[in-house]
Formats: C-alpha cells, structure tokens, sequence
C-alpha cells in the first residue's frame, strides 16, 4: 500500500513569510516535503520534474532569506519554480497546475504577485532583474533587493551576457544565483576554495573591506577608476588562490561559490551574509537535476518532463503507439538523416533541442555533422548562415515560439544573402500546456512579409518528407518548413522522396458551392469537417490544400477566386497577418470580392491547456471548422 506523507509543515505555510517563522532546523523538512509533494503531483500530473527536484533547497533558502514579494525574485526558464508557486499561497491548486483555467506552467505576475516577471523563454532573468533593481533605486527604495536565479543553461543565451556587460557598468546591488545543474564539482571544492568562500562571505571580512574603501575614498587615494582596478587585481588574486577563472570576475561583479545547493542550512547562511553586500554579485550554486529521486538523477534527459510514472517503482507510463503515425519530430529526424546519408553538404543545427527535435538521431550516425549550440537561437541561424555561406547545407531546428528570439538573425544573416538554409518550425501552432510563452503561432505572420523566403507547410507525414528533400536541392534559398508538436496521420509514413514544385498548391477535393483554403495538418480537420457538412446539407464543398504560404499558388487562387462566393481560411497561427489575411490580399488585388471567413488564433494569448482544449476555444478543431462552413453555406 502507497505510505501516505502528512505534509505537515508545508500545511502551516501558506506563505513565505510563515516559511521565515521556522527555524533553520526545519527546512530541511521543508524540503524534503515539498519533494515528496512535487513527485507524487507530477507521477499523475505531468510537468517538468527533475529540475525542480534540483532547484528545491535553493528556493526555499531564497524564500526564507528574502522579503518576498517586497523583494524582487526573477526566475529564469520558469521550469524550475514549482516549489516556489507551492510556497507562495498555491499549495492547494497545485494540483491544477498546467490543466485548463488552473495553475500557469510558469511564474506568471497575472497569478501572483510574487511572480515578478515573465519567464517562459531563457535568459531573460538578468536584464529584467537590472531594470528593477535600478528602478528600486531610482525610487529610493534603498531597503529592496532584486534576486535573479538564472540556470547555467540560461547563461549561455546572449541575452544574459547582454544583461551581465550593463550590470557591470551600472550601478546596482543585483544579487545573480547560477543555479549550475550540469557542471561537477571537482576535488579541489573545500580546503583553500572554501576559506576563501568563508572569508568573503563573513561579516567581519566585508565590513572591514568596506571601512577601508570609505576612507581611502575620503582621503582622495581612491576613485571610482582605482576602485575597479583594485576589484580586478582582488579578482585576480583569488582566481590564482583558487586555482580557476571566470567571466563574472573579468566583468567586477563578485564571484561566490561554489556552494552545495541541496544544503539549505549553507544556502541561507551565505544569503544572509551577502545580501546587503553593495554593488553586483554573483551566487554560484552546485545542484542536480532530479535531486532526490533515483531515477530522474540518473537520467536527466528522460525525466525532465517524463510524462506520467509509478513512483514507487520509477516506471514510466507510456501509452501503446503500436499501430498509431509517427511523431512528426520522429519523421522529422530519420527523414533528415537519411537525406544526409545522400548528400555530403547536409548538417544539422538545434538550439539545445536535439532529443525534443530528434535531431540526435543525425547525431548518433554522424555526430561530426549535427551541432547543438545551446540554448542561443540567434546564434543558431547565424551560425548556419555561415556554413551555408561556405557551401554547406543546414537544417537549422528551432521550435516555432524560440524562433521569434532570432528573427534579425533570420532577415539579416539568411534572407538577404538569399542563403540555403532550411529553418525547420518545431511545435509550430498551438502546443497545449506550456501555454502563451511556447505557442507556436505567430510564425507565419512575422515571416511572410520578408523577401526571399520559402514558408511552406506539409499536410502531412508524406508531405514533410518530400518538403525535407525539395528544400536541399540546388538553389533554393532560404527554406521554412513548420509542423505541429504531436502525431501525424499516416501510420505508413515512409514514402519515396520527390520534390515539390515551390508555390504548388493541391486541390484535395472539387465542390461547387464554397472553397474551404488550408495550410498545414489542420487541413485533415478540415477534410472531416467538409465531409460532415456536405452530408448534413447536400451541398458540395472543395477543398484546397495551400502548401506555401510563400510563394502563394496564384494559380489555385484565381480559380478559387473566378469560381467561388464563400471561402473559409483555415491555420492554426494567428489570423492577423497570417495566411487567411495573405488569401484576402490576392482577392483584393485581382478584382475578386468573395466572403471569406477566416479561422485561425485570435487576436489574444491563448492560455494552456490541451491542444484539443485550445484549438476548440479558438474554434480551429473538427467542429469549430464544421460549424464555420454550415454558417458560410446558410448565407
């Protein structure tokens, strides 16, 4: 029989400011709680575990050293803050986390005000956490602190060394936590590294250090340029004593650590000894993803979002796929490596993906040929630019809402120079319970209006193979191709490789009184849908499988525009701007003048939920496209 845990503690807080009534003595408990709370909700709930299993003490510490909310905590990709939503008064509705109208996934300052900003995406922490430590300043509030907690994977996004050169020139009290989940400590942690992490942290070190800057300052020997000077000579000195270097010392904002993070005792102590330090700081804390739990520590990558499991045996719950289509990233990643077993020029390029977009398969066969260049997106479709520049082929895999994060990239390093790069759109449309920051739906609406871009979307399985291959055939410039997170429709997915004729479109189906324009896999509910309408009203319907966004099948669309009245648009990206709005353009252009209702994304941030949830609330599902052409044929 399953032992049943009392929560005790966790039961008497409700905020943190019951958390800071307890002893030090307790948090341990605390901790140990809140694990137990987060693996038995998440084993039928499913989320992110094993980074939050790591980041748990360290939340608790912050909490408890810190004024929350008055003090300012910004969390960095917001996968790591279950523990803090449970500390912070949504202990009870946890159990709704992810699921419609419950918890968000991520710190969301519309849910809570402890929840300070936005932080779906990496990398943003610093620079967000910047901007409120000098507006704190600038409004006197001389008492607040501002806490950035930023993953090592996050740093190496460039929007955080963006945010680390201001916090360098800038005066501020930022305190930064790099919560360092992948590197080991080596066996030179203790000894001298840990005397001199004591003596930095103490009390009595810093007021002395301090005392002595005041005067010097007041006797004229020090100025501001001396001052850093000095910060850089210390610096360098303690990075000899230590016997390592690092990038924040270089940039004289002071480096402490490294500190074990599942010591929470530890945790506070350093906290509280350099919290009131003045000036930029950085907290360099050691945890493990899936702290805790056996079976998430030994494997990261599985149980970062494992999906449902036994947790008392650690045993995943995978649903039988026997007999059901492929995952598109899974037709995706043996379509890619079997193009590049064909053509030498081909590599791949994901930003910290490669399991998610299934690039490892490329990696596993030909780990010479595939690069994940971390969580910098950016820098992923530059880098591809440059190879591609070098005669190279790149399939360069982002999902759709992280591409939003390298759209100069995209215009200034690809398009322009009209390069071979194929910008393959993971997750693209709506994604379900990661909710508003990784819906993918804005893709087709920020791309279409630049030149030399190919934006194309494959009904289906087939469809993303023969795409895959017509986008590395000689000259055809900068290729986007988006598909959906989830299973496509054909279970006999392999087919033979042939090319696509750029800005072909297809006919699906030929029908008299209404034209029913798709683009992408939304088109098979389309086709359901069509069918049932013709069914239930004896009209005939056609149907119109787009294929390119750009360039649009102008052909198709004057003979959608000479012989039709009514068209329904259906995408599943956002209606303003997006392919519906392109279907309008043409019409009006050309002299057509049809009614056309178009279904999309409105004009709002969808919230989680299932993708099934969502695409029915947005009215993009089976019956929402039903009902849409019952109306447009009543008229």
């Amino acid at each position: 029989m399953e032992q049943q845990v009392s929560h005790d503690l966790l039961k008497r807080i409700d905020s943190p400011g019951d958390l800071r009534e307890l002893p030090v003595s307790l948090l341990p408990e605390v901790c140990s709680e809140l694990r137990d709370m987060i693996i038995d909700e998440l084993s039928r709930n499913p989320g992110h575990l094993g980074s939050n299993l790591g980041s748990i003490e360290l939340t608790v510490a912050v909490h408890y050293v810190f004024n929350t909310p008055y003090d300012r905590i910004v969390w960095d990709v917001g996968h790591q803050a279950y523990s803090h939503k449970i500390l912070t008064g949504r202990r009870d509705r946890f159990c709704t986390n992810r699921k419609l109208n419950g918890l968000c996934p991520f710190p969301s300052p519309a849910e809570s005000e402890y929840d300070t900003f936005t932080c779906g995406h990496a990398s943003n922490s610093i620079s967000a956490a910047l901007g409120m430590a000098v507006a704190a300043a600038g409004k006197g509030e001389d008492d607040r602190h501002v806490v950035a907690v930023i993953g090592d994977g996050s740093m190496s996004g460039g929007l955080a060394f963006e945010g680390l050169n201001n916090v360098s020139s800038i005066p501020n009290n930022l305190l930064i936590i790099l919560n360092d989940n992948n590197m080991a400590i080596d066996r030179s942690v203790g000894g001298m590294k840990q005397y001199l992490l004591n003596l930095h942290t103490s009390e009595g070190y810093n007021r002395f250090r301090n005392l002595l800057s005041r005067k010097l300052y007041n006797w004229g020997v020090l100025n501001e340029e001396r001052r850093k000077s000095l910060i850089r000579f210390n610096n360098s000195l303690k990075s000899m004593l230590m016997q390592q270097q690092n990038i924040f010392e270089g940039l004289n904002i002071r480096y402490f650590g490294i500190v074990d993070g599942h010591d929470v005792g530890a945790l506070v102590r350093v906290l509280k000894e350099i919290k009131d330090m003045k000036g930029p700081k950085l907290l360099h804390v050691h945890t493990r993803k899936g702290k805790g739990y056996g079976p998430a520590e030994e494997s990261a990558t599985v149980w970062h979002a494992p999906g449902l499991f036994d947790k008392e045996t650690g045993e995943r719950i995978v649903k039988d796929t026997e007999g059901q289509p492929p995952l598109f990233q899974e037709v995706f990643g043996n379509t890619l490596l079997e193009l590049a077993r064909q053509n030498d020029k081909i590599v791949g390029v994901t930003p910290a993906m490669p399991t998610g977009c299934s690039m490892n398969i490329l990696m596993k066969e030909m780990p010479g040929r595939a690069f994940d260049v971390g969580i910098a997106e950016g820098h992923a479709v530059t880098f591809s630019g440059g190879m591609a520049k070098e005669g190279l082929l790149p399939f360069c895999n982002i999902y759709s809402s992280f591409m939003q994060r390298a759209y100069d990239n995209v215009i200034h390093d690809v398009a322009i120079q009209k390069l071979n790069v194929v910008l393959c759109l993971d997750r693209a449309g709506l994604v379900g319970e990661d909710g508003p920051t990784h819906h993918g739906v804005f893709d087709l609406a920020y791309l279409r209006p630049v030149p030399n871009l190919t934006i194309a979307s494959p009904y289906d399985e087939h469809e993303l193979r023969k795409l895959m291959y017509t986008a590395q055939l000689p000259g055809k410039g900068p290729f986007v191709i988006r598909y959906p997170k989830g299973r496509g429709v054909l279970v006999d997915w392999e087919c033979p490789l042939e090319e696509i004729e750029v800005g072909r479109g297809r006919k699906m189906k030929d029908g008299t009184d209404l034209a029913v324009i798709t683009l992408g896999p939304v088109g098979n509910d389309a086709a359901r849908a069509l069918a049932r309408a013709e069914q239930d009203t004896g009209l005939s319907v056609a149907h119109y499988d787009l294929r390119f966004l750009k360039p649009l099948d102008q052909d198709m669309l004057h003979e959608i525009g000479r012989n039709f009245k009514r068209i329904v648009t259906v995408e599943d990206g956002v209606l303003m701007g997006g392919m519906g709005s392109a279907v309008l353009e043409f019409m009006s252009d050309n002299g057509y003048a049809p009614n056309v209702k178009r279904l999309g994304i409105p004009d709002c941030f969808v919230q989680h939920g299932t993708v099934q949830e969502l695409r029915k609330i947005c009215g993009i599902d089976e019956t929402g496209i039903y009902n849409a052409i019952i109306q447009m044929l009543d008229q």
